[in-house]
């Protein structure tokens, strides 16, 4: 049976029954509901968080060991990519040095390598995130060690062909100059001896009585057995391959003919005085990829090296030109 409470009213001095409003009634269920909804969210929050389910504390463990596995994988991934950089300077500094082939460039390794940023901070990225950073540096990895092997096969065939460039580089005198006393005009700006005024010199003037052989330099082929009256008279080129070729003025007779192959030290012609010349001498030249280059600092199979310094001295000496 329902309590009824009662109150003594002042105004009338009578006892009357107490009665509570409907608002009050639902603002009271609503506070009491409110506190113990809000009681029971931090009871929930306080209970996930320090005393979580077995399941919670499994999965937190396997994330724990997964980001600690992630970090070794990284620094094993760093660790290969500086061996990688190490054969990639190696590849360019010594072994393509060795047989003169081109460095390859930083921008043809890295063309089809996407740029990967680093892991700075593991630990507070997602776990796909850390997947797909991880998979980027390890394809990253990939794709410089397939451009390094091909590198390599590039490195394996001039090893085969190195017999094959060292004959081709031109490596003698052109005339026999033990006493290295025949240079008389070295690469340069030289006066020239009909113009009277400086010019390029674009190879080494050997004089000798005419008639004396002239050699080539290096094995090759005969691309040129011409004469021009005007300029080298009657001259020889020779193609040896690998962007050397070496050219032979003013001779007085040659012997090869265009399209022949001769070898280092085979005689190809006669020391003469032809073409724009003053005197029987050899005009030699050495060309590489195209461009004149000083022949005496190819002359290394038949000197000594007390013999090569004095050879470049003479070669130094500014003079006036034979042609």
């Amino acid at each position: 049976m329902k309590k009824v409470k009662y109150f003594y009213n002042t105004h009338t001095l009578r006892y009357e029954k107490l009665e509570t409003p409907l608002r009050v009634v639902l603002l009271r269920i609503f506070g009491f509901l409110a506190a113990a909804l809000t009681t029971a969210f931090v009871i929930v929050l306080l209970g996930q968080r320090f005393f979580p389910s077995s399941a919670e504390r499994a999965l937190k463990q396997e994330n724990a060991n997964l980001r600690y596995g992630y970090r070794i994988l990284d620094a094993q991934l760093s660790s290969l990519e500086q061996r990688v950089a190490s054969m990639e300077k190696r590849d360019n500094m010594v072994y393509r040095s060795i047989f003169e082939a081109d460095p390859v460039p930083d921008s043809a390794r890295t063309r089809t390598i996407a740029q990967v940023a680093e892991l700075k901070k593991i630990s507070a990225m997602p776990q796909n995130q850390l997947i797909t950073s991880l998979a980027q540096g390890l394809q990253n990895l990939e794709n410089r060690l397939q451009f390094q092997q091909a590198s390599f096969n590039t490195i394996e065939k001039l090893i085969e062909r190195k017999e094959d460039l060292l004959a081709a580089i031109p490596a003698i005198q052109p005339v026999s100059n033990a006493a290295l006393e025949r240079i008389a005009s070295g690469f340069g700006y030289r006066i020239d001896p009909v113009y009277k005024i400086p010019k390029m010199h674009a190879g080494l003037d050997f004089t000798a009585p005419t008639g004396t052989p002239i050699y080539a330099t290096a094995d090759g082929q005969v691309t040129k057995a011409e004469f021009s009256s005007g300029g080298y008279g009657i001259h020889i080129v020779l193609n040896h391959g690998f962007g050397y070729e070496t050219l032979y003025g003013h001779m007085v007779r040659m012997k090869a003919r265009v399209g022949q192959s001769v070898k280092r030290g085979e005689v190809i012609g006669w020391v003469g005085s032809t073409g724009k010349s003053t005197g029987p001498h050899c005009h030699y030249e050495v060309h590489k990829n195209g461009t004149p280059v000083d022949p005496v600092y190819y002359f290394y199979n038949d000197l000594t090296p007390e013999q090569y310094n004095r050879l470049l001295k003479l070669a130094a000496t500014r003079n006036q030109s034979f042609d």
